[in-house]
């Protein structure tokens, strides 16, 4: 098979127009991806075809579909059905004409990661727990089950460019002069160097970015700029700081930003308040998980409150605040809005 014959094999797969036995040798071939010294010949629409499989073993449930968090054991994960032939063709060693010589397939096991012959390397997580590897720029994954990325075996050029379907944690090693690009079916995340989550698995209405410490740049993928950066982000884009996230809806596609479900706590401190202004609190939240708190100044200005907050979750400690002054808060997408009628209610201790 020739490499021209092989991609118009690939099409009529994307295409649904090839015969049982063909899409018997394109799947024996994603198969044979999981290897880690296996040559492949790459092809343009390699990352689609590999996208359409995967959505047919999710399908077939042989992968977890979104959402999902615990699958098989691998010892079990060989025996489903969907994968039988796999493994069968494993043992066998079975190739795809070109595509494979007969000494590639001596103790041949499934693996979480992948490399074909043109510097890029796949990461399945198969297994139960995620999975913790390190980029080489150094950066540091933490891999969700279910998930997978690409990525090169050698970051050159601008860019360093990774493809996430999945769940995955990022700690990026700082290179100003190259950043670092996280691209998912609906989003493109940019930064420079930092933590952020970004979660996008197969078949989802939504994507979301979240963002632990520093700056991070989303844009929706469709005519992303892949030049803007946090510094110089996209007009059409969202900026996130620490404890803020963005959600991408498929039906509507829309960025919406947010703060996140459990913000941290940026600035450790201390929260003991003995009759301190209420407007004290409020800055000393603000400053120690890094978000905004609008409320009327007027209307607190003679306000205290004794009180005193330990390991608490930011809208755990909003919630006793407001008990203790008969207010409320509610949530404006990455703002809180904090409101009181004032001091009619005497303070009171926690």
């Amino acid at each position: 098979m020739t490499e021209a014959e092989f991609q118009n094999l690939l099409q009529r797969y994307l295409d649904n127009q090839c015969t049982a036995e063909e899409r018997a040798s394109v799947e024996r071939w994603y198969a044979r991806l999981e290897e880690v010294e296996v040559q492949t010949l790459r092809s343009q629409n390699q990352e689609a075809v590999e996208d359409a499989i995967w959505q047919r073993l999710v399908r077939s449930k042989a992968i977890p579909s979104q959402g999902a968090r615990v699958i098989q054991h691998p010892a079990s994960f060989w025996q489903s059905a969907p994968l039988k032939w796999m493994a069968a063709l494993l043992v066998l060693g079975a190739a795809l004409g070109l595509l494979f010589t007969s000494n590639q397939w001596q103790g041949v096991q499934l693996s979480s990661q992948v490399a074909s012959n043109n510097g890029w390397i796949i990461r399945y997580n198969q297994t139960s727990q995620v999975q913790r590897f390190v980029l080489p720029d150094s950066s540091a994954i933490t891999l969700h089950p279910g998930s997978r990325l690409r990525y090169q075996t050698a970051f050159v050029g601008p860019r360093r460019e990774v493809y996430l379907q999945g769940e995955a944690y990022f700690k990026v090693h700082k290179n100003p002069a190259q950043p670092f690009l996280v691209f998912t079916k609906q989003v493109v995340t940019t930064v420079l160097g930092t933590s952020f989550r970004v979660k996008a698995y197969a078949g989802s209405s939504e994507a979301s970015v979240a963002v632990r410490e520093g700056k991070v740049a989303v844009q929706a993928r469709k005519d992303a700029k892949l030049t803007a950066t946090p510094a110089q982000p996209a007009s059409n884009g969202v900026l996130l700081l620490p404890n803020e996230q963005v959600v991408y809806s498929v039906a509507n596609r829309h960025l919406q930003k947010q703060l996140v479900t459990k913000p941290v706590i940026l600035r450790p401190q201390k929260f003991e308040f003995e009759e301190r202004p209420v407007v004290e609190v409020l800055t000393a939240l603000e400053k120690a998980y890094g978000v905004d708190i609008v409320y009327d100044q007027d209307k607190l200005a003679s306000c205290t409150v004794s009180i005193s907050f330990d390991r608490e979750t930011l809208f755990e400690k909003l919630g006793l605040l407001c008990k203790s002054l008969g207010a409320r808060y509610s949530l404006t997408n990455e703002k809180i809005v904090f409101q009181s009628s004032g001091c009619e209610l005497s303070s009171l201790s926690k």
